[in-house]
């Protein structure tokens, strides 16, 4: 049975960027039974909590977006917490989820999964076969094991749990800590702060020679509805030991031309000094999306685009 316009849809994560633009176009699709619980009232690493919430809400479909997230800094600091509490969170919320009946979930994944010398762009069938970039392998683990996780009881229980791989995000309600944010909002932070200074140089870490792909978030929040509601599209295009999809724009930039492309939409006047120092992480990061795009979706923001509007959103709640 798919998913109706009245069906309970649970949203795990909806304060985080990718939740929160979920939620947003759910509700704009007229999906407007819709459950949310905060931290504070639901600890996701905890079984007890979670069973107890699924036992009383008892939802249709869930959207697992919730997760422990950063960038290289963070993840080279806080390995140890990145892979246990992804791997507690998922664990709870997908077994949970199956023993309550659901038969709809969405699991939201990351291209980090793929080994860090992948051929590109990256296809889904890359996984599980190479080394992973190092400085946020604790964090991959998880969501392969994530992956495999959805692939397992669709295997043996027949549930449809589906996974899909973003790219790089950025947007409304992202992480912008000068530290622990990705690379997008921690260039933002750091060319505003310098624009607002009048600072004449802002220093990019690394040599800005890795290439990255980078997606708007309303972008990746169109593409998990799509791939949550379509059924017969969906189930056409699946193969049983490959259900994950890459979700990406296909195109890529150097970190030279993001910090660029940022200098010009912040408005920042100063020159850009490359501290080769600093570590460059995988150096290509490209994703193939033949297969989401042979499901009917593509991406429609692009990257100056996206900047801009993020830039906005930031200066208004800053």
């Amino acid at each position: 049975m798919s998913i109706q316009k009245d069906s309970k849809i649970y949203v795990a994560g909806h304060r985080g960027m990718v939740g929160s633009a979920i939620v947003r176009q759910l509700q704009g699709l007229g999906y407007n039974n819709i459950v949310t619980r905060t931290h504070a009232e639901l600890d996701l690493t905890n079984q007890a909590q979670v069973l107890s919430f699924f036992e009383q809400e008892k939802p249709d479909a869930v959207v697992l977006a919730a997760a422990k997230v950063g960038g290289i800094h963070a993840n080279n600091t806080y390995p140890a917490q990145f892979i246990y509490e992804n791997l507690m969170i998922q664990n709870n919320v997908i077994h949970c989820a199956h023993t309550m009946g659901v038969q709809d979930l969405l699991f939201l994944g990351s291209s980090c999964i793929y080994p860090k010398l992948a051929p590109q762009p990256m296809r889904e069938d890359a996984l599980l076969t190479g080394v992973l970039e190092c400085t946020n392998e604790p964090y991959a683990i998880a969501k392969i094991a994530g992956i495999k996780m959805c692939e397992s009881y669709n295997r043996q229980y027949g549930r449809d749990y589906r996974s899909v791989m973003p790219t790089n995000l950025y947007g409304e309600n992202d992480n912008f800590h000068p530290e622990n944010s990705h690379v997008i909002p921690a260039m933002m932070r750091r060319f505003h702060e310098a624009k607002l200074a009048g600072d004449k140089h802002v220093i990019v870490w690394g040599t800005g020679t890795p290439m990255r792909e980078f997606l708007y978030v309303d972008d990746m929040a169109a593409a998990s509805i799509h791939v949550l509601l379509d059924k017969q599209v969906y189930e056409a295009n699946t193969q049983p030991m490959l259900s994950h999809i890459n979700v990406g724009t296909g195109v890529d930039c150097t970190i030279r031309e993001l910090a660029e492309t940022m200098k010009r939409v912040v408005g920042f006047g100063g020159d850009l000094i490359f501290d080769a120092t600093k570590p460059d992480g995988t150096p290509r990061k490209l994703m193939d999306v033949s297969r989401l795009r042979g499901l009917g979706w593509a991406a429609k923001v692009g990257l100056e685009e996206g900047l801009a509007r993020t830039y906005g959103w930031y200066l208004r709640v800053r």
